[in-house]
């Protein structure tokens, strides 16, 4: 009996050859062959090989679904407990704004302004008028809030800190010094598109900084027997540094050379050394140096790193303590 072919019928209706060879089966997704049905098949996988493409397929699918549900979740509780944490916040959109801000130049202009609006006298308020002009805008009050009566004079003014709202708008602050007290000077500044800068609003007097209180250590061991070994070393090394004595200097640098004070210091004592225990070959000690400076004597102290050769102790680097030290 005739069969109709199942090719043009698509998936539903395809027929399976039941006189085909026992153990051999038709496969509906095989593409018929045009060089005929018992010639050889090329070109294409067949049988389990086309299904382990279509398995995979679908893995990598589920796998990019999988991907996207799991994102989705995850960004806004990112975002979420990003927003509470300051540590991980975002940088403000106006922190590049800021960054264009002339500080530098900023903080010179309101120095220089501090220092006129600071200084005045009622015997030459119109000279203090006219330097002003150079400061305030356009319609400002000539004399920037002071009611022309009174003495001020402040003995030094310096840039504290410049902290820039956007692009265009900061607030300078200045420490001065009048007398016994200090104040702190909040000046508004405002810089155009090409740099061109102006005292935007009158100033405002804020609290001068709070002194810190130094924090409590306890005292490390010193090692006695290196202090005393080290005590003689150190007043040689001092006097040629007070000198800038090179060739003396130079016996003592276990390293880079060392420089010295060029003479614009005297030589008295080394009032102390503190060394704290610790390894056998270097060691990182503080000296207690008396200078005569002006006729005075001052009393400093230098971090001095050493190192030990060939039973001779050498500086490889001296500097400023930062070690706090209320005497």
């Amino acid at each position: 009996m005739a069969r109709r072919s199942a090719v043009k019928r698509g998936r539903d209706t395809a027929v399976v050859d039941e006189t085909a060879a026992p153990g051999l089966s038709v496969d509906p997704w095989e593409v018929p062959d045009d060089r005929g049905r018992g010639g050889p098949r090329g070109g294409r996988w067949s049988g389990s090989g086309g299904r382990w493409w279509v398995w995979t397929g679908r893995a990598v699918l589920w796998a990019l679904i999988i991907v996207i549900l799991v994102n989705g979740v995850r960004a806004p509780f990112e975002r979420f407990t990003a927003a509470d944490d300051p540590a991980t916040a975002e940088t403000p959109k106006s922190s590049p704004e800021r960054a264009r801000f002339p500080s530098s130049a900023a903080g010179a202009f309101a120095l220089q302004f501090a220092n006129v609006y600071l200084n005045y006298d009622q015997e030459n308020a119109a000279d203090r008028q006219a330097q002003l002009r150079t400061f305030l805008p356009e319609g400002a009050d000539p004399q920037f809030g002071w009611n022309g009566t009174g003495t001020l004079q402040v003995q030094s003014v310096q840039v504290a800190g410049v902290q820039a709202r956007d692009a265009h708008n900061a607030t300078v602050t200045l420490l001065a010094r009048t007398g016994d007290r200090w104040l702190r000077l909040a000046v508004p500044v405002y810089a155009n598109e090409s740099g061109a800068l102006v005292v935007a609003a009158r100033p405002a007097l804020l609290p001068p900084p709070v002194k810190a209180p130094l924090p409590q250590q306890d005292p490390a061991q010193r090692d006695a027997a290196l202090e005393g070994e080290l005590q003689p070393i150190l007043v040689t090394f001092f006097q040629a540094y007070a000198r800038s004595d090179t060739t003396a200097l130079s016996r003592f640098a276990a390293g880079s050379p060392i420089g010295g004070l060029a003479g614009s210091v005297e030589f008295v004592r080394v009032a102390e050394v503190v060394a704290p225990q610790g390894e056998a070959g270097a060691r990182t000690v503080t000296a207690s140096v008396v200078w005569r400076v002006a006729g005075g004597e001052l009393e400093q102290a230098y971090e001095l790193d050493m190192v030990r050769k060939d039973a001779t102790w050498y500086v490889k680097d001296i500097r400023g303590t930062t070690d706090p030290d209320p005497s």
